[in-house]
């Protein structure tokens, strides 16, 4: 869920403007799944520029104490959100760690990187939320480690249904700042994208995995 309408609304924009989100529905891009997309969002891009950084720190970091108070513990899921998680730990004053998709295969074969006190409250960061899958696997390692997870937070998020019922099913409540529905209105808005192409964005959307065979 987002929280606030006007933050959603600038942070899509912000990340329209500096490409960190690209919307080609003429010419789509091929995901790592082999979905055809007519959008990628790449939020590290964010990171070469000093102000959007910090309006994206400052807001999530005020987003999680409103919503938790100050957490014992920021964790960033590897690799995408390990330097937000950084910059929002660093703007709360707290210890931060991060979690691999899966433990390395050698040394000590950690899956948590940074310490972590058994008990402690953590709240999770990542930059952006497909089907939720690989977060949720981090929540999991994080519990296991004795960690209280109290929710995630993400930059931006596409919306799909599976992604709802895995986070509900997980019991993990989930925040961002933007998602899919606010970015189609803002492009249009801002002229980014036609009323054609509003159109072909929000098909995708409702069957990405079918869409364009």
């Amino acid at each position: 869920m987002i929280k606030d309408k006007d933050t959603a609304k600038k942070t899509a924009e912000l990340l329209l403007q500096i490409k960190a989100i690209k919307l080609q529905p003429n010419a789509p891009f091929t995901w790592a799944s082999g979905w055809k997309s007519p959008i990628y969002c790449d939020n590290r891009t964010t990171l070469s520029f000093p102000q959007i950084r910090t309006y994206l720190r400052q807001e999530i970091a005020n987003l999680v104490t409103e919503t938790y108070g100050k957490p014992d513990v920021i964790a960033g899921v590897a690799t995408g959100a390990i330097a937000i998680g950084v910059l929002v730990a660093e703007e709360l004053g707290v210890p931060f760690i991060y979690v691999r998709p899966e433990p390395k295969k050698h040394g000590r074969q950690n899956q948590i990187e940074g310490y972590l006190e058994k008990g402690s409250n953590v709240v999770v960061i990542e930059d952006l939320i497909s089907t939720g899958k690989s977060s949720l696997d981090s929540v999991i390692a994080l519990k296991e480690a004795g960690a209280v997870v109290k929710g995630m937070f993400a930059i931006f998020s596409y919306g799909f249904d599976i992604a709802t019922k895995n986070f509900k099913d997980a019991n993990v409540e989930l925040t961002t700042l933007s998602n899919y529905e606010v970015l189609i209105d803002t492009a249009k808005e801002r002229n980014f994208i036609s009323s054609k192409e509003v159109k072909i964005l929000r098909d995708w959307r409702a069957n990405p995995s079918e869409w364009n065979q």
